[in-house]
């Protein structure tokens, strides 16, 4: 993956869903945490 490449709006929206199930397994929760680090930052 590239420095430039980021985690779309959507699939952000759907990891932080997965993160907060307690459901969840632990190795996709690994997957979204890493999707989430790739977002941008808000802009403040």
């Amino acid at each position: 993956m590239g420095k430039d490449e980021k985690t779309s709006k959507k699939v952000a929206s759907i990891a932080a869903k997965l993160l907060s199930n307690p459901k969840t397994p632990t190795p996709v929760k690994k997957v979204a945490a890493s999707a989430l680090t790739q977002r941008p930052n808000k802009k403040k």
